[in-house]
């Protein structure tokens, strides 16, 4: 019998496990948001978090929509492969709860 990984399995995990992919997932689940409000929600630094969102991006997980306003308006956003994360992030966050000190 075959004990090997699956490939979509360890990619998945390489995604998520990213320094702060999962905590930008979570922190858009609430909705749309701009750059700034990101950043200051979850406190990072603002080049990680540019490389993250296009990384996301780049994986189908979050939109970037752009507002042709003045100034530019930039929101992030979920897209519906991004939001069918939504219940292993609900899991993650019970779990930690239960079972992790503050």
């Amino acid at each position: 019998m075959d004990k090997s990984i699956c490939p979509r399995f360890e990619k998945a995990m390489g995604l998520l496990s990213q320094r702060w992919a999962g905590m930008i997932i979570y922190q858009l689940l609430s909705g749309p948001q701009r750059f700034c409000t990101i950043e200051s929600s979850i406190g990072i630094s603002g080049r990680v978090l540019s490389e993250r969102l296009k990384d996301l991006e780049s994986e189908g997980i979050v939109n970037r929509q752009v507002f042709p306003e003045t100034p530019v308006r930039i929101e992030y956003s979920l897209t519906e492969k991004g939001v069918a994360l939504e219940p292993l992030m609900r899991h993650i966050e019970k779990w930690s709860q239960e079972w992790l000190d503050s």
